[in-house]
């Protein structure tokens, strides 16, 4: 049992490693979240206001903070996603089994997933300082966690790079119009259509030094629980097809 997790750990490590090793990746980690941020102060304030939407200031800047969590962490998802399925069935056959090489790729992720929210964390604190720093890490997490799993399932389901990286992209700018602080407060297929929607209000509120309650933050957790779950489920069903 201990050989192994050892096997899983080492594995999810390297998996970890390899997109990292691309230097066209580490700029896009490090610069992406300082673009979004940057754009979020100048133009987001009368942007929304056009669309009738709310969203300026601190809480604007913010918002970008997630939204650029939210972009690379749903490209990483389908990338590596798409770009493991012949490495993973060798890995596989070679002997560590389907299933401890969809765990160590679903670590791996996760992983990614973190520095992607320390990135853009890090991008807002330089940019104008944080309220309330842990409430603004947990909301950038979470806006990072939907769409990791957006991007996986994704990357499981399609199998052309260009047309499911363009349905990523879809599902981002489609979330991002009909999210709060873009448009009027939601009610029925527009509340749907914005899976990040709790995320971006808890985002919003934590940039204008504002707190938020104990039922929006149930309704976050539950929003990026249920998120993860399905697309820990389309890849893991995906997997064992593989094995």
């Amino acid at each position: 049992m201990r050989l192994e997790l050892r096997a899983t750990v080492r594995t999810a490590g390297v998996f970890v490693r390899e997109p990292l090793r691309s230097p066209l990746n580490l700029v896009l980690l490090l610069v992406l979240p300082a673009l979004f941020v940057t754009a979020a102060a100048a133009v987001l304030g009368p942007f929304a206001k056009a669309l009738g939407g709310s969203a300026s200031g601190h809480a604007a800047t913010a918002l970008g903070a997630g939204w650029a969590a939210a972009f690379l962490a749903g490209a990483l998802g389908f990338f590596q996603t798409v770009s493991s399925r012949q490495a993973d069935r060798r890995l596989a056959l070679a002997g560590l089994g389907a299933a401890r090489t969809a765990v160590a790729r679903l670590v791996s992720a996760f992983a990614l997933v973190l520095a992607v929210t320390v990135t853009s964390l890090l991008a807002l604190w330089v940019h104008q300082g944080l309220v309330h720093p842990a409430h603004t890490a947990l909301a950038i997490l979470a806006f990072a966690s939907i769409y990791l799993a957006i991007g996986i399932a994704v990357g499981a389901l399609v199998r052309d790079a260009l047309a499911g990286s363009l349905a990523v992209v879809f599902i981002f700018i489609l979330d991002v119009f009909s999210g709060p602080g873009m448009t009027k407060p939601a009610h029925g297929l527009t509340a749907v259509l914005s899976p990040s929607r709790k995320a971006a209000e808890l985002l919003l509120a934590a940039g204008a030094g504002l707190r938020s309650s104990t039922s929006d933050w149930i309704a976050t957790a539950a929003a990026a629980t249920v998120a993860t779950a399905l697309g820990v489920s389309v890849f893991w069903l995906a997997a064992r097809r593989k094995g």
